[in-house]
């Protein structure tokens, strides 16, 4: 409980989805039993590959500089019980934001929770209500329906996202604003850190 295995932390700005361009402390949590072909960190499958950090110390190099909130992803950030790193975190005035497939049920208390369903791995029920945001990664045209599956269990609140896969996004981007235009409750989310060169 009082330990997670940490593949990297880094300030920056959230570069996609509802939060874009604002400031976050990022908290990268090894092990991914998805395995997404193209996922782009790849490196975070494996967490016996990242030393077991104490919550109290990851909470500790958040408070050295001054995020005002924290993005917990993966890997798979539902792999582990998050619910001692989220109350460390709320009880030292942080915000907490969850990247996750969903594929396991949601520990800890959030304040914002995005939920990218993964078609190999989809996610357990309970978890739609939850989420504040539904980004869905589109690399081919088949994934528009799968986009559409996932939204039918969504709340009313819920943000609704489509994103070009990354190696794919200058073919699959004017079909993603073809399919927004005609279906507008959904909303483009672009991976703008890698358009500037930020972590």
């Amino acid at each position: 409980m009082g330990k997670l295995p940490i593949v990297e932390e880094f300030y920056t700005l959230q570069g996609e989805g509802f939060h874009t361009g604002k400031a976050a402390y990022f908290i990268r949590i090894g092990g991914c039993d998805i395995a997404c072909q193209w996922c782009d960190t790849k490196m975070s499958w494996k967490s016996e590959d990242y030393p077991l950090i104490e919550i109290e110390k990851i909470v500790e190099n958040v408070l050295k500089c001054s995020a005002k909130s924290v993005v917990v992803t993966g890997g798979e950030p539902l792999s582990y019980d998050l619910t001692f790193l989220c109350q460390c975190l709320k009880n030292a005035n942080i915000e907490t934001f969850l990247e996750t497939s969903g594929c396991y049920e949601i520990s800890g208390k959030w304040n914002w929770i995005c939920l990218s369903p993964k078609e190999n791995f989809p996610p357990f029920p309970k978890n739609f209500a939850k989420a504040d945001e539904l980004k869905v990664i589109i690399s081919c045209e088949k994934d528009f329906s799968w986009a559409e599956e996932n939204a039918q269990f969504i709340s009313k609140k819920c943000k609704k996202f489509l994103q070009p896969e990354w190696s794919q996004h200058k073919k699959i981007l004017p079909k993603i604003v073809d399919y927004i235009k005609e279906n507008p409750s959904w909303q483009l989310s672009l991976q703008t850190h890698k358009l500037i060169g930020i972590p």
